[in-house]
Parts: C-alpha cells; sequence; structure tokens
C-alpha cells in the first residue's frame, strides 16, 4: 500500500509539473510565431530546446512511473483495490494524452521555428540583395562621378585651347595690322627714292653740261 501511495503521489507531481511546462513549452512555440525572424535570432528560437528536454524529460518519468503503477496492479499476491485500479487507469489516461498533446505541441512548436527560420533567411536574402544593389548603385555613381571628371578636364582642356587660339588670332591680327602699316608706309618710300634718283640724275646732266662748256671754252682758247 505505501508503494502505491507512493507512486500514485509522485505521478500526481510529475502530471502537475508536466502540465506546467507543456504550457509554457506551447507558449514558447506561440511567441516564435508571433515574433517571426527576429525572435528566434534574438535567442528564443533556442530557448524552446530547453524546455523541450524538461518536458521530454518529465514525460519520460511519468511513464516510468506508470509502469510502475501497471505492475502493481498485476501483482497476484497482493491485489490492489477497485479504486487503486480507477487510479491507476486514470494515471495511463492521463500520461496517454499528455503524450498526444506534447508530440503534438512538439510538431507546432517544429513548425513555427522552421517557418521563423525560412522567414529569416528570406530577409537576410532581402538585406543581402538590397546591400549588393546598394553596392552596385555606389559603384555606377562612382564611375558617373569619374565620367563627369574626366568632361569637366575635357572641357576646361577646350577652353583653354579655345583661349589660346583666340590670343594666338589676337597676335596674328596684330601683325597683320603692322604688316599693313609698313605696306602703306612702302609706296611713300619708293616715290623718296625716285625723287632722289630723278635729282641724281639731274645733278649728273648739269654736270656733265658744264664739264663739257669748260671743255669747249679751254679748246676755244687754246686755238684762238
Amino acid at each position: 500500500m505505501a508503494t502505491y501511495d507512493s507512486l500514485h503521489r509522485q505521478a500526481r507531481t510529475l502530471e502537475s509539473l508536466f502540465d506546467t511546462k507543456l504550457t509554457a513549452y506551447a507558449r514558447a512555440g506561440s511567441s516564435i510565431s508571433r515574433g517571426g525572424p527576429d525572435d528566434v535570432e534574438s535567442g528564443s528560437g533556442a530557448r524552446w530546446r530547453d524546455m523541450e528536454g524538461e518536458v521530454e524529460d518529465l514525460l519520460e518519468k511519468l511513464g516510468e512511473t506508470n509502469e510502475q503503477l501497471s505492475a502493481l496492479s498485476g501483482d497476484s499476491m497482493n491485489p490492489p483495490s477497485q479504486s487503486m485500479l480507477r487510479a491507476i487507469q486514470r494515471h495511463r489516461e492521463v500520461y496517454q494524452d499528455y503524450s498526444r498533446e506534447f508530440r503534438r505541441t512538439k510538431a507546432d512548436v517544429r513548425a513555427a521555428l522552421d517557418q521563423a527560420n525560412l522567414l529569416a533567411g528570406v530577409r537576410n536574402d532581402i538585406d543581402a540583395y538590397k546591400s549588393s544593389a546598394s553596392e552596385a548603385l555606389l559603384a555606377e555613381r562612382g564611375r558617373i562621378d569619374s565620367s563627369h571628371r574626366i568632361l569637366d578636364e575635357t572641357l576646361e582642356q577646350a577652353y583653354e585651347t579655345r583661349a589660346d587660339i583666340s590670343r594666338q588670332r589676337s597676335a596674328l591680327g596684330s601683325i597683320q595690322t603692322r604688316m599693313a602699316g609698313v605696306l602703306n608706309t612702302v609706296p611713300g618710300i619708293n616715290n623718296l627714292l625716285s625723287m632722289i634718283h630723278k635729282r641724281r640724275r639731274r645733278d649728273t646732266i648739269i654736270i656733265g653740261g658744264l664739264i663739257g662748256l669748260c671743255a669747249f671754252l679751254i679748246l676755244f682758247y687754246l686755238f684762238h
């Protein structure tokens, strides 16, 4: 009788603990479903494993206790009373109900965790895509900025070349102006040289005439 009472109390204690742990375990699964990927990454996904292990240990101990109670129900030397048999049967039914509830809850928690992991993977893929897209945009912006710098340098060189051409054009214009001035003064120089040449010819004629006259007078004087 003492053995039965001890096992009966132990079974009731294990059933109470199991019910409490199973409820907390189910809530952990619900928090994973509600929290989504953030809950998994923050550590909630790891807590359910500890709870699952605790619930499994309690269920295993409760099964062992039920086996011992079942062994008492078959004791022919000290057969249990009807109330004891009903209690043993009740413990067996509670154990079976808890086993089914645990399997169902475990499947729900695993499904919630798998879904959360899937969503986390999708979010990571999206973040990776956004990151790569941002990097691509930054690289494209860098290439555009580089093209703008090259274009600015080309335009600056073009402006400098145009300024050089303008300065050269101004210099050529000044040279042309000076040359035109020189050319304009050349006809005056030619006239001056022509006048000098004419005066020289006239002087030569005059001197020649005087020499001829002098020679004529000398000859005329000598022969008369």
